[in-house]
């Protein structure tokens, strides 16, 4: 036990990427809100992807920042931000792909599109930006960003637009504006942040969370520091297409960056169902099985060569317990909170 904790605790100074999967109720929280403190404590700093407010007490402790992201929220992050230039990259290369970023975030947010209106969308995308004098030619530093409602303008001023901007309508003008559609006006600076979306609708969360990692993806890729990002109940993004390559991508990329990224997830099948669910696990460098549900096992044995002895150790282990996976190496695991630990990160009424 101690030496599988000694070799986490060299894992995370090097910031891996990590999956955990487990059934609710196995400790998958509990031991995900012990590694970031951990996290914490070595220096890195820590951002939490939250969909029922379990880390809120935790942020409290350790004098963490907490946002609450819904539709009635003060909290607001506008998805047409522009990102700095990083020093080892070119200003019409990070504008290119932050066009592609958000033309995947309005495919989540339209529904499916046909290939016709994939390229309309680039374009409008672009001529949104080229508006504000924003264009991979430009010194567009100290420009003002646009927001989603002058792409549903331009939207519908270029032929065959007018159905993708009906269809954004509810996020500019409707139900949704107050979440999508406003000036971002939350800081960064703090080591420990959490990003709470239990407030939202369920179709919404998706989009949320694309909305929220682009936004990190752009600081991280320029201000390169050690740093971690957790996405709990990831299957969330597994849901869309978009969304999934999206996850798939920042996992891909994270350690040019000084990024790891925690993928966390009970909903084992709509995660490893995606195409993007596979990759994503081979992209991380360790793997947490706490207690599985018997019909999930078959399907986490296959994917993690695990034996006959390891399955019935799946099914049967108590909470808190599992098989901690690094490469080609099984070996089994309790996750151990000091006292202090504890009394921060459970959620038990005691």
């Amino acid at each position: 036990l101690n030496n599988t904790l000694i070799i986490f605790d060299r894992f995370s100074l090097e910031n891996a990427n990590i999956v955990i999967f487990a059934k609710s109720g196995a400790g998958k929280s509990y031991t995900t809100k012990l590694e970031a403190l951990r996290h914490l404590m070595l220096g890195t700093d820590v951002i939490i992807i939250d969909p029922e407010n379990e880390y809120e007490n935790l942020s409290s402790a350790v004098g963490g920042s907490f946002f609450r992201i819904s539709l009635a929220s003060e909290h607001h992050i506008n998805p047409f931000d522009i990102p700095v230039i990083p020093d080892d990259e070119t200003a019409a290369d990070v504008l290119k792909s932050h066009i592609a970023n958000l033309a995947g975030l309005i495919k989540v947010m339209v529904g499916t599109v046909t290939p016709q209106e994939d390229a309309l969308l680039d374009r409008a995308i672009s001529e949104t930006y080229a508006a504000r004098d924003i264009s991979p030619d430009r010194d567009f530093t100290n420009a003002e960003p646009p927001l989603l409602e002058d792409l549903e303008t331009v939207l519908r001023g270029i032929e065959g637009g007018a159905e993708l901007a009906e269809r954004l309508y509810k996020f500019t003008k409707g139900s949704y504006a107050g979440f999508t559609n406003q000036k971002t006006n939350i800081d960064l600076k703090n080591r420990f942040i959490v990003f709470s979306i239990r407030d939202l609708e369920e179709e919404l969360r998706p989009t949320a969370v694309y909305i929220v990692l682009n936004f990190l993806w752009n600081i991280i890729r320029a201000d390169r520091k050690q740093r971690m990002v957790i996405v709990d109940e990831a299957w969330w993004m597994m849901k869309n297409p978009d969304s999934a390559q999206f996850l798939f991508g920042l996992v891909k990329r994270a350690r040019k960056y000084g990024l790891g990224v925690t993928t966390v997830t009970q909903d084992v099948e709509d995660f490893m169902l995606s195409p993007y669910g596979r990759p994503i696990i081979t992209n991380s460098s360790l793997q947490i099985l706490l207690k599985q549900a018997p019909a999930m096992l078959d399907l986490i044995a296959k994917t993690f060569n695990l034996s006959d002895s390891e399955k019935n150790f799946l099914l049967e282990v108590p909470v808190g317990q599992g098989i901690f996976v690094a490469g080609l190496q099984h070996a089994p695991i309790q996750v151990v909170a000091s006292y202090l630990e504890d009394q921060i990160v459970t959620t038990k009424p005691r």
